[in-house]
């Protein structure tokens, strides 16, 4: 970081720095980055990816698209179960996995827009 990325004076907007900590307080914004922190991992990202070009995939149709073991598919599916990303459904000895809503594949996508402008504007 250059000198000129940064402020060459101390002082902040006490009124602004207040409000926006108060609504810091409010939102559960930890939440919020254990959601992104989910989609870190490159494999969950495409597991997510996957399960908004196709509604509901089984763990086997998973594992082979993001080209892992059953197991590992298996993993990365709990940790998106448990942090509210998808839902699954058994069927016989079958679990089939989809989004747990509309607005994780909007942030899906979102993500992939803005991905193209960035790549655009390079």
């Amino acid at each position: 970081m250059s000198k000129k990325d940064t402020c060459e004076i101390y002082c902040y907007n006490e009124e602004k720095v207040n409000r926006i900590q108060g609504q810091l307080q409010k939102e559960n914004i930890s939440r919020v980055a254990q959601l992104f922190k989910a989609f870190a991992d490159e494999n969950r990202a495409k597991i997510a990816y996957s399960l908004c070009q196709d509604g509901e995939l089984c763990v086997c149709d998973i594992a082979n698209i993001i080209g892992s073991t059953v197991a590992t598919a298996s993993h990365h599916l709990r940790t998106l179960y448990k942090q509210g990303i998808v839902k699954y459904r058994k069927e016989g000895k079958l679990a089939f996995y989809s989004l747990e809503d509309e607005h994780i594949k909007q942030l899906i996508l979102i993500a992939l827009a803005h991905n193209q402008e960035v790549e655009v504007n390079v």
